[in-house]
């Protein structure tokens, strides 16, 4: 595509002060791309200063939620180039979930040239110690003004980005939600729709306020089976084997996920994706058979979890918190990602402008 550059762009970027404390997800990049869909086309690519966007009071996001995103990360690599992680596996979730949300095709290589734009223009401010990142959001949402319950037809897609420390340095402590659900069958719970999200909330804070990190999901039909948390996928070391929910059209089928799941089969850990009911997997932990479980996402990437509980006051506390599963496969990610290993997967893809 054409990208136009803004003329004070790099100014910009020069101008710049990172904090001390990065947080995750706090401090915004002073760049952004954006591409406008009307009349059955993309336009042509902007590299803008990160700024306000005007939007009209009746445009269709704001009423009926048609807007999806994505989540991912570039790492400051040798030589000072900076690396996507698996940039075309978001790509390709991008458009499963824009066509759930009849919202328009994106092609993957103006998603990929907005993220791989976006984060060579911030080069300097993409942080190196281990850990840190640079966090990318593409998104994209409805903007026709319009009352009436029917699809946009006018779109924006946008690429901010984040200079970011690690979102979770401990264990996670997760309340088992059995009363609300995040998804159904038929649903969106395995596209990345926003209101997934806002669906979330309510649990979420409650989970907080009661001293857990996330809540844990159930399936909505029979409030029987782990699906995952707010934001992350969950696995949990049983037996000695990795189990994971299958996705099976309720849960995100997401990227770190994959890379987990590979990086297990490459290390010879053997990997069971199927239903998990929670009350044996209680049980398992109890009995010590289940010796650990943890979390996974592009903002976690894996994070252990220490215990599950429940609402009624019942703890179920993880033999080993930080074991040695969780740890090596974080590690083992981590090395790749950071570029302290070879990239046996070819998951790294270089930015550029």
């Amino acid at each position: 595509m054409t990208m136009n550059i803004h003329p004070e762009l790099l100014s910009v970027v020069e101008r710049f002060e990172l904090p001390d404390e990065l947080g995750f997800g706090e401090t915004l990049a002073p760049v952004m791309c954006r591409l406008d869909y009307a009349d059955g086309a993309w336009g042509e690519g902007q590299l803008l200063p990160y700024a306000d966007i005007s939007i009209d009071p009746s445009a269709k996001v704001l009423h009926f939620a048609q807007v999806v995103f994505e989540g991912l990360k570039a790492y400051r690599g040798e030589y000072a180039q900076i690396k996507l992680f698996r940039p075309h596996m978001n790509a390709a979730r991008f458009n499963r979930s824009c066509a759930r949300m009849l919202m328009p095709e994106l092609p993957e290589s103006l998603f990929i040239e907005g993220v791989s734009a976006v984060s060579a223009c911030v080069a300097p401010l993409v942080p190196g110690l281990p850990g840190q990142s640079l966090y990318l959001r593409p998104l994209m949402f409805g903007t026709q003004p319009s009352l009436g319950l029917a699809p946009s037809d006018s779109f924006t897609f946008l690429v901010i980005a984040s200079p970011s420390d690690a979102l979770i340095t401990g264990a996670l402590r997760v309340v088992v939600e059995r009363g609300m659900t995040r998804a159904s069958t038929g649903g969106t719970g395995n596209v990345k729709a926003s209101g997934n999200y806002g669906a979330s909330l309510h649990s979420s804070m409650a989970a907080t306020d009661s001293g857990f990190n996330q809540p844990l999901w159930l399936d909505a039909r029979e409030q029987k089976y782990v699906e995952e948390l707010s934001a992350m996928n969950f696995f949990a070391v049983i037996g000695g084997e990795l189990h994971t929910p299958g996705t099976g059209g309720t849960i995100l089928p997401g990227v770190t996920r994959d890379s987990v799941i590979a990086l297990a089969g490459d290390l010879g850990i053997p990997v069971r994706e199927g239903r998990i009911a929670i009350d044996t997997l209680l049980q398992q932990i109890r009995s010590k058979q289940c010796t650990e479980a943890f979390a996974c996402g592009t903002a976690a990437v894996v994070a252990p979890i220490s215990v599950i509980g429940e609402k009624d006051g019942a703890m179920y506390e993880l033999p080993e918190v930080s074991g040695p599963v969780a740890n090596r496969l974080r590690d083992e990610l981590l090395d790749i990602q950071e570029g302290r290993t070879p990239d046996r997967f070819n998951w790294l893809y270089t930015a550029g402008m």
